[in-house]
Protein backbone atom coordinates (compact mmCIF):
# COMPACT_ATOMS: atom_id res chain seq x y z
CA UNK A 1 0.00 0.00 0.00
CA UNK A 2 1.28 3.77 -0.67
CA UNK A 3 0.54 6.60 1.53
CA UNK A 4 -1.53 9.19 0.46
CA UNK A 5 1.65 11.20 0.17
CA UNK A 6 3.29 9.05 -2.05
CA UNK A 7 0.07 8.50 -4.71
CA UNK A 8 -0.26 12.52 -4.78
CA UNK A 9 1.99 13.27 -8.13
CA UNK A 10 4.18 16.14 -8.00
CA UNK A 11 2.97 19.00 -9.22
CA UNK A 12 4.87 21.13 -11.65
CA UNK A 13 5.44 24.82 -12.90
CA UNK A 14 3.04 24.04 -15.86
CA UNK A 15 0.32 22.77 -13.67
CA UNK A 16 0.41 26.02 -11.55
CA UNK A 17 -0.52 29.00 -14.13
CA UNK A 18 -0.42 31.50 -11.55
CA UNK A 19 2.92 30.84 -10.72
CA UNK A 20 3.53 30.93 -14.50
CA UNK A 21 2.56 34.02 -15.42
CA UNK A 22 4.40 35.55 -12.86
CA UNK A 23 7.61 34.25 -14.09
CA UNK A 24 6.65 35.52 -17.38
CA UNK A 25 6.32 39.15 -15.94
CA UNK A 26 9.74 38.36 -15.05
CA UNK A 27 10.89 37.95 -17.64
CA UNK A 28 9.30 40.58 -19.25
CA UNK A 29 10.74 43.08 -16.58
CA UNK A 30 14.17 41.77 -17.32
CA UNK A 31 14.26 41.76 -21.21
CA UNK A 32 11.77 45.32 -21.99
CA UNK A 33 13.65 47.45 -19.49
CA UNK A 34 17.07 50.07 -20.29
CA UNK A 35 20.27 49.05 -19.59
CA UNK A 36 20.79 52.69 -19.12
CA UNK A 37 23.97 51.96 -21.37
CA UNK A 38 25.85 50.06 -18.65
CA UNK A 39 27.43 47.20 -20.12
CA UNK A 40 27.31 45.28 -16.00
CA UNK A 41 23.68 46.24 -16.39
CA UNK A 42 23.15 44.81 -19.70
CA UNK A 43 24.94 41.26 -18.58
CA UNK A 44 23.35 41.00 -15.67
CA UNK A 45 19.59 41.47 -17.39
CA UNK A 46 20.75 39.25 -19.68
CA UNK A 47 22.26 36.46 -17.12
CA UNK A 48 18.88 36.90 -15.70
CA UNK A 49 16.72 36.01 -18.56
CA UNK A 50 18.74 33.36 -19.56
CA UNK A 51 18.99 31.08 -16.28
CA UNK A 52 14.87 31.89 -15.94
CA UNK A 53 14.45 30.37 -19.77
CA UNK A 54 16.01 27.30 -19.00
CA UNK A 55 14.47 26.94 -15.73
CA UNK A 56 10.74 27.64 -17.11
CA UNK A 57 11.77 25.12 -20.05
CA UNK A 58 12.68 22.16 -17.31
CA UNK A 59 9.09 22.34 -15.72
CA UNK A 60 10.46 22.45 -12.25
CA UNK A 61 8.33 20.77 -9.16
CA UNK A 62 6.65 23.42 -7.63
CA UNK A 63 6.26 23.17 -3.62
CA UNK A 64 4.15 25.33 -1.93
CA UNK A 65 5.48 26.42 1.36
CA UNK A 66 2.61 27.28 4.55
CA UNK A 67 1.81 31.08 4.15
CA UNK A 68 3.42 32.74 6.45
CA UNK A 69 2.62 37.08 6.86
CA UNK A 70 4.91 40.08 8.59
CA UNK A 71 3.74 43.25 10.73
CA UNK A 72 4.78 44.81 7.59
CA UNK A 73 2.21 43.10 4.84
CA UNK A 74 -0.09 44.79 6.57
CA UNK A 75 1.17 47.43 3.67
CA UNK A 76 0.97 44.85 1.25
CA UNK A 77 -2.74 45.74 -0.34
CA UNK A 78 -1.67 49.56 -0.57
CA UNK A 79 1.66 48.34 -2.35
CA UNK A 80 -0.38 46.54 -5.15
CA UNK A 81 -2.80 49.33 -5.15
CA UNK A 82 -0.57 51.63 -6.39
CA UNK A 83 1.56 48.96 -8.48
CA UNK A 84 -1.41 48.12 -10.86
CA UNK A 85 -1.28 52.53 -11.02
CA UNK A 86 2.07 52.55 -12.24
CA UNK A 87 4.85 51.56 -14.72
CA UNK A 88 4.68 47.91 -13.72
CA UNK A 89 1.28 46.84 -13.97
CA UNK A 90 1.36 43.45 -15.42
CA UNK A 91 3.67 42.47 -12.32
CA UNK A 92 1.63 43.78 -9.51
CA UNK A 93 -1.89 41.85 -11.02
CA UNK A 94 0.24 38.64 -10.83
CA UNK A 95 1.57 39.00 -8.21
CA UNK A 96 -1.68 39.63 -6.29
CA UNK A 97 -3.46 36.74 -7.73
CA UNK A 98 -0.78 34.57 -5.25
CA UNK A 99 -0.52 37.01 -2.06
CA UNK A 100 -2.53 34.35 0.11
CA UNK A 101 0.12 31.60 -0.74
CA UNK A 102 3.52 33.77 -0.27
CA UNK A 103 5.90 33.08 2.69
CA UNK A 104 7.29 36.53 4.25
CA UNK A 105 10.31 36.10 6.24
CA UNK A 106 12.96 38.52 7.62
CA UNK A 107 15.95 36.25 6.38
CA UNK A 108 18.19 37.32 9.68
CA UNK A 109 18.77 35.49 12.56
CA UNK A 110 18.44 38.87 14.05
CA UNK A 111 16.19 41.52 13.17
CA UNK A 112 16.18 44.87 14.94
CA UNK A 113 12.77 45.35 16.41
CA UNK A 114 11.79 48.33 14.35
CA UNK A 115 13.14 46.66 11.45
CA UNK A 116 11.06 43.75 11.99
CA UNK A 117 7.78 45.87 11.94
CA UNK A 118 9.05 47.75 8.81
CA UNK A 119 10.35 44.78 6.41
CA UNK A 120 10.17 41.20 4.66
CA UNK A 121 10.71 39.29 1.88
CA UNK A 122 9.39 36.48 -0.04
CA UNK A 123 10.78 33.98 -1.98
CA UNK A 124 9.06 33.14 -5.08
CA UNK A 125 11.94 30.97 -7.43
CA UNK A 126 15.16 29.30 -5.49
CA UNK A 127 16.34 26.90 -3.34
CA UNK A 128 13.52 27.69 -0.73
CA UNK A 129 10.92 27.96 -3.79
CA UNK A 130 8.04 27.19 -3.94
CA UNK A 131 9.48 27.44 -7.66
CA UNK A 132 12.42 24.89 -6.97
CA UNK A 133 15.96 26.20 -8.52
CA UNK A 134 19.53 26.28 -7.48
CA UNK A 135 21.33 28.46 -10.34
CA UNK A 136 18.86 31.79 -9.97
CA UNK A 137 16.32 33.59 -6.78
CA UNK A 138 13.59 35.83 -7.49
CA UNK A 139 11.37 37.35 -5.10
CA UNK A 140 10.11 40.73 -3.92
CA UNK A 141 10.89 43.05 -0.65
CA UNK A 142 8.14 45.04 1.17
CA UNK A 143 8.83 48.42 3.28
CA UNK A 144 6.77 49.87 5.01
CA UNK A 145 6.52 53.82 4.60
CA UNK A 146 9.32 55.60 6.56
CA UNK A 147 11.87 53.09 6.74
CA UNK A 148 15.87 52.58 6.49
CA UNK A 149 16.59 49.03 5.94
CA UNK A 150 20.24 49.42 7.03
CA UNK A 151 23.83 48.81 5.71
CA UNK A 152 24.56 45.33 4.79
CA UNK A 153 25.90 43.34 1.14
CA UNK A 154 25.78 39.83 -0.17
CA UNK A 155 28.88 37.87 -0.29
CA UNK A 156 29.48 36.26 -4.02
CA UNK A 157 25.45 37.30 -5.18
CA UNK A 158 25.10 39.99 -7.43
CA UNK A 159 21.98 41.14 -6.86
CA UNK A 160 19.54 44.00 -8.74
CA UNK A 161 15.81 45.34 -7.55
CA UNK A 162 13.66 46.64 -9.69
CA UNK A 163 10.46 49.04 -8.04
CA UNK A 164 7.05 47.99 -8.60
CA UNK A 165 5.67 50.70 -6.23
CA UNK A 166 6.72 53.23 -4.39
CA UNK A 167 9.59 55.76 -3.79
CA UNK A 168 13.19 54.47 -2.56
CA UNK A 169 16.91 55.55 -2.54
CA UNK A 170 19.96 53.56 -2.07
CA UNK A 171 23.07 54.68 -0.36
CA UNK A 172 21.26 58.18 -0.63
CA UNK A 173 22.60 58.54 -4.08
CA UNK A 174 19.27 59.38 -5.84
CA UNK A 175 15.33 58.65 -5.86
CA UNK A 176 14.27 55.50 -7.75
CA UNK A 177 10.74 55.65 -9.18
CA UNK A 178 8.51 52.45 -10.22
CA UNK A 179 10.05 50.51 -13.44
CA UNK A 180 13.48 51.30 -12.55
CA UNK A 181 16.51 49.27 -12.02
CA UNK A 182 19.22 49.04 -9.37
CA UNK A 183 22.51 46.80 -9.97
CA UNK A 184 24.53 45.29 -6.35
CA UNK A 185 27.42 44.12 -7.54
CA UNK A 186 28.98 41.26 -4.97
CA UNK A 187 29.95 42.45 -1.84
CA UNK A 188 28.75 46.37 -2.28
CA UNK A 189 27.47 47.62 0.60
CA UNK A 190 24.24 49.41 0.69
CA UNK A 191 21.51 50.67 1.95
CA UNK A 192 17.92 51.26 1.30
CA UNK A 193 15.40 54.12 2.34
CA UNK A 194 11.93 54.28 1.81
CA UNK A 195 9.51 57.65 1.29
CA UNK A 196 7.10 58.85 4.31
CA UNK A 197 3.53 58.00 2.98
CA UNK A 198 3.79 55.10 1.02
CA UNK A 199 5.03 51.54 1.22
CA UNK A 200 7.66 50.12 -1.04
CA UNK A 201 7.74 46.97 -3.24
CA UNK A 202 10.76 45.90 -4.90
CA UNK A 203 11.00 42.79 -6.86
CA UNK A 204 14.65 41.12 -6.74
CA UNK A 205 16.95 38.68 -8.45
CA UNK A 206 20.25 37.18 -6.97
CA UNK A 207 22.68 35.52 -9.46
CA UNK A 208 25.80 32.91 -8.00
CA UNK A 209 26.33 29.69 -7.13
CA UNK A 210 24.60 27.11 -5.99
CA UNK A 211 26.53 26.80 -2.92
CA UNK A 212 25.94 30.52 -2.31
CA UNK A 213 22.49 30.60 -3.31
CA UNK A 214 21.21 27.97 -0.96
CA UNK A 215 23.31 29.44 1.58
CA UNK A 216 23.83 33.43 1.37
CA UNK A 217 24.99 33.78 4.96
CA UNK A 218 23.09 37.41 4.59
CA UNK A 219 23.98 39.73 7.64
CA UNK A 220 23.59 43.44 8.71
CA UNK A 221 26.76 45.65 8.89
CA UNK A 222 27.69 46.42 12.14
CA UNK A 223 26.63 50.19 13.05
CA UNK A 224 30.69 51.21 13.10
CA UNK A 225 31.35 49.71 9.32
CA UNK A 226 28.15 51.70 8.11
CA UNK A 227 29.52 54.92 9.80
CA UNK A 228 32.59 54.06 8.25
CA UNK A 229 31.67 53.51 4.67
CA UNK A 230 29.57 56.39 5.08
CA UNK A 231 32.96 58.80 6.61
CA UNK A 232 31.17 59.50 9.55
Amino acid sequence: MHSLSERVEQLRLNDCPDWLYLLHEFDALYRQGSDGGSRPIRTHRKRVRDSLALIVEANPAVNDRPPEVKPVTAHLGRALDLGERGAVQGMSRALARVAGRLTWEYGYEKVPKALARKYAYCEILGPRGPICAERLILGFVLFAPSTTYPQHSHKDIEESYISVAGAWSENDAAVHAPGSLILNRPGLEHRITTGDLIPCLLAYAWTGSEERLNQPGMKLSSPRKARIEKGI
